[in-house]
């Protein structure tokens, strides 16, 4: 089956019905991997054969990988500007007062949860002797002591939790716990571009995938040839703008660029802005051609 990123892969898929909460009947669609695990698919597609209904599901990951490759190649989340801007005062926010209220519960919690472990762990070893005895009561009365006034304690501090709001507007906040949000308008533009190029580079790996052995390095392939030194030979009288492309490292990779020379000239482009249409073609492939006419 073919997955949202191209790819084709092989799954081995079993079926059945299953009651879900004795209310409505769903379609159980389980995969198989290598290790014999197994992950079961839930749904309510009941025209779609097994395979699309997998393929959606697990193209999940695909859009993990996507958003890691972004982040990588891309700099999705990199910062295009320090500009900020007004939050609206409806934006509902965590209200600090039940923050420090919560972060005390819970370190008041953790301290509790130590001294119920150290209580239980206490035992009275070796042979029983009176002042051993009243050592160890007077021990574990201490303790006994300190986890009540704890739990007391905490339980106050529940009690002031609960009286709080979890969430208050901006406008709630005190003047002093306001604050601005990063601008948004010229990141969104930037992740747009960004996301053609992704698009972009996706159309070209498939089409790098017609002529490499190995699919899982287009990607790697299209980075290096998207770093590559390229000539711009622009020739009015021919009305042509001519892409000269370095060869690469490889011999194997510079078939691959061939084939995108040969697949993006039978577009006919035109440069935007001109009436040059675009030619694209190897560095080699020129000098050839110039001593084959010489």
């Amino acid at each position: 089956m073919q997955l949202a990123s191209g790819a084709c892969v092989e799954m081995d898929l079993a079926e059945r019905g299953t009651f879900l909460g004795g209310k409505v009947w769903v379609r159980e669609i389980r995969k198989r991997t290598e290790s014999a695990h197994q992950t079961s698919v839930l749904s309510s597609d009941y025209r779609s054969g097994p395979g699309p209904v997998a393929a959606a599901m697990f193209a999940r990951w695909s859009q993990e990988n996507f958003f890691k490759y972004m982040h990588n190649h891309y700099g999705l989340d990199h910062l295009v500007d320090y500009a900020t801007e007004e939050i609206p005062d409806t934006t509902k926010v965590v209200n600090p007062e039940y923050r420090q209220l919560d972060g005390q519960v819970r370190s008041l919690r953790g301290q509790l949860t130590r001294k119920l472990a150290a209580f239980s762990a206490m035992n009275l070893k070796g042979e029983i002797e009176p002042k051993k005895v009243a050592a160890f009561e007077q021990k574990k009365a201490e303790l006994q002591e300190q986890i009540e006034d704890l739990t007391k304690e905490l339980d106050e501090l529940k009690a002031q939790r609960k009286a709080v709001k979890h969430h208050i507007t901006i406008a709630e906040l005190p003047e002093a716990e306001r604050f601005k949000q990063l601008s948004t308008q010229s990141k969104h533009l930037i992740d747009t571009i960004k996301m053609v190029a992704y698009r972009g580079e996706t159309a070209m790996a498939q089409m790098a995938r017609e002529k490499m052995r190995r699919e899982d390095d287009a990607r790697s392939l299209l980075r290096a040839l998207y770093r590559t030194a390229a000539d711009l030979l622009p020739d009015e009288n021919a009305g042509t703008l001519k892409v000269r492309v370095h060869h690469q490292a490889n011999r194997c990779a510079d078939e691959v660029i061939r084939h995108f020379c040969n697949e993006l000239n039978q577009t006919e482009t035109i440069f935007p802005g001109t009436n040059l249409r675009l030619v694209y073609e190897l560095v080699s492939d020129q000098t050839a051609a110039d001593y084959s006419t010489g």
